[in-house]
């Protein structure tokens, strides 16, 4: 491992934190000016810089900026005397990775330059193997089975239903199913038109779908194309068809059915070859039984069913996904990726998730405009993942912590309903997850699914298996009797549910 770099004029600093650090087995290299320093990063670079901002010929800010300017990874420790506003806005602007003010606890320091070197060695292992992200992410068994089901159906010109809860990629995708369709890059390249039936006024519905003729209605001063004759050759993806008023259900109908239509105030009907992908969360058997939605219509979109989990469901992704994501909103503002400590993770992963994977989107971009800190700690995520309750009337100026009040509320973060919640090992999880079980089986009866009470049991013994295990730190002895079970029951159950390393 490199040596640690100190850069501090005051000559007893350099000396207490290098005899600090001697003691933990780090190898150190000390320096007295920023100038120094430069001239150093020439032939070297250190696992971790800790510097002074105000210090004789050279700042610590401007010092930061050359050394992120030639490593961008190099975590850079800012410490100063000065503990003011600028100082601190300052270095976060710069990259820091934490302000530390003067005078500081040295244990605290040691823990913190100790992070910093945990999160290089990371950043090491990481850049000597770039993955390239996919266009959808996902290595839970759940979206394994959506995955090779896309490639089934790559070749396919069948009609697909996709249904999931909000917040699930039901677009992703339609766009992937079109991307390795013969109508997408693998064959002729036609294109994607994708419209939410939901979004659109029930008056305006019908022209944007299937265009309109000159003077059809008060507006119309030219000829429009409609949806399905830009999509000609390509996709059209219906998003929220469950939606649909009823009468246009109809229409649609005809056109899936023969591949004709008439623009709005037209006499000619007008051909399309269009491959119809369609999308819901809605349970649309429920909505067939009310009456509010066509039974033909349904059979017509029921061709091929694919469901997305909901990311409860695949809990084991959220790590990967919140680092993408944290990655992906860095590129976007135009600033460093803030990166996830081990115990935050575990902290997200055990969040429920009602808006599914565009609510962890949301989240990881709040973090990245909020968290004080390049490195995302337990206690910078918002009250609703910490497990308690967020802070209500005038006294939200200030929660616990010192944090800034603002919370995720673009993020979609939900607190429990009914405000509570029970302290366990590990996530705070709420009180009423029976209620939520209940809600769950209810979801799975209603959509027409078998053996629940499978599906939902194994589901519940893995969540008890893993989060035991995980406490035990994997010793299934341990594990077995904090749950009161037997060691050969524990192993069976690993075996069984195909939690096995």
């Amino acid at each position: 491992m490199k040596p640690i770099w100190i850069v501090d004029d005051d000559q007893s600093i350099r000396f207490v934190l290098e005899k600090a650090l001697l003691r933990e087995q780090f190898s150190v290299r000390t320096f007295s000016n920023p100038r120094d320093v430069v001239k150093a990063l020439a032939d070297d670079v250190p696992q971790v810089l800790v510097t002074d901002i105000r210090m004789p010929g050279g700042s610590g800010i401007e010092l930061l900026a050359e050394v992120k300017g030639r490593h961008p990874g190099l975590p850079v420790i800012v410490m100063t005397a000065f503990s003011d506003l600028d100082s601190a806005v300052s270095s976060f602007q710069g990259g820091a990775f934490e302000y530390l003010p003067k005078p500081f606890d040295l244990h605290t320091a040691v823990e913190l330059i100790r992070r910093a070197v945990e999160e290089s060695l990371r950043e090491e292992v990481a850049e000597a193997a770039p993955v390239q992200a996919p266009e959808m992410l996902g290595q839970a068994p759940a979206m394994q089975d959506v995955f090779r089901a896309i490639g089934r159906l790559s070749q396919s010109q069948v009609t697909v239903l996709v249904t999931g809860e909000s917040g699930t990629g039901k677009e992703l995708v339609a766009r992937a199913l079109h991307k390795h369709s013969p109508r997408g890059d693998a064959g002729t390249k036609g294109p994607f038109i994708a419209i939410n039936t939901a979004a659109i006024p029930k008056d305006l519905l019908e022209s944007e779908l299937f265009g309109h003729e000159r003077g059809a209605f008060t507006g119309a001063q030219t000829t429009r194309r409609g949806r399905f004759e830009q999509a000609d050759g390509g996709t059209l993806f219906l998003d929220e068809i469950g939606d649909m008023p009823f009468e246009l259900q109809t229409r649609l109908l005809r056109v899936l059915s023969d591949g004709q239509f008439y623009r709005v105030g037209g006499h000619q009907p007008q051909k399309s070859n269009v491959r119809v992908i369609a999308a819901t969360h809605q349970n649309l058997e429920e909505r067939v039984r009310q009456g509010s939605f066509r039974e033909d219509l349904f059979h017509r979109l029921n061709v091929i069913r694919l469901r997305l989990p909901a990311l409860r469901e695949r809990r084991d992704d959220i790590p990967m996904l919140t680092r993408f994501f944290l990655g992906k909103s860095a590129r976007e503002l135009g600033v460093e990726a803030k990166r996830i400590s081990d115990a935050a993770l575990e902290r997200v992963a055990g969040f429920d998730f009602p808006g599914n994977v565009r609510q962890l989107e949301n989240l990881c971009h709040w973090l990245t405009v909020m968290a004080p800190a390049q490195v995302v700690e337990p206690k910078d995520l918002p009250p609703e993942l910490i497990g308690t309750p967020a802070p209500m009337g005038p006294t939200a100026a200030e929660p616990a912590g010192g944090q800034a009040a603002a919370t995720p509320a673009a993020a979609g973060m939900p607190a429990p309903a009914d405000g509570r919640t029970t302290k366990v090992q590990g996530p705070a999880w709420p009180a009423n997850w029976v209620a939520d079980l209940r809600l769950e089986a209810r979801r799975r009866l209603d959509a027409g699914e078998r053996d629940v009470w499978e599906a939902l049991t194994r589901q519940f013994e893995a969540g008890l298996i893993r989060t035991a295990l995980e406490f035990t730190r994997g010793r299934r002895i341990d594990a077995a009797q904090r749950l009161g079970i037997g060691r050969n029951t524990i192993t069976r159950k690993i075996q069984e549910l195909g939690l096995e390393d």
